[in-house]
């Protein structure tokens, strides 16, 4: 698991900037409650930055960097954090219904009272308990990947 890790985190910093040259840097910012909904943040760097109760629903946001992060209370429904690193977040009362989560990096977050209905997790690198606490709340189907969301966590 280890070098899979440091695999996905060599693409994520040397491929992905290639790819999209216009990402922008957010990291160690405070952006609570900012509207970044619908917009294109492919790429972006938002480590280590307040985003509480911050809009990002329907955003374009494969292979940003999310690590270690507080987005309590965040609107995240629909967006798109494909390839991204959300490792070390805390998604606590955040809105995910219908996000896409697709070998996305999810080591040591939180989810407390998160919505994830809908989600797709399918790929994504999370800790087994955190496995856990998902099912218990997992249902739906992704309307954009026609993935349902227990299965793409590997719920029983």
């Amino acid at each position: 698991m280890g070098s899979l890790v440091l695999c996905f985190i060599l693409l994520i910093y040397f491929v992905c900037p290639v790819v999209w040259a216009d990402s922008l840097s957010f990291s160690h910012s405070v952006l609570q409650g900012k509207n970044f909904a619908r917009q294109d943040l492919r790429a972006s760097g938002f480590a280590n930055a307040n985003m509480e109760g911050a809009d990002f629903s329907y955003a374009q946001l494969q292979g940003a960097v999310f690590s270690a992060s507080i987005l309590r209370n965040a609107n995240l429904r629909g967006a798109d954090f494909s390839y991204g690193m959300l490792d070390q977040a805390d998604f606590a009362n955040a809105d995910l219904r219908d996000a896409i989560l697709v070998d996305t990096i999810m080591l040591r977050s939180t989810f407390d009272y998160t919505q994830i209905a809908g989600a797709d997790f399918s790929g994504a690198i999370l800790d087994q308990s955190q496995v856990k606490w998902l099912c218990r709340r997992a249902s739906g189907t992704n309307p954009t990947t026609g993935v349902d969301t227990r299965e793409s966590l590997g719920c029983d």
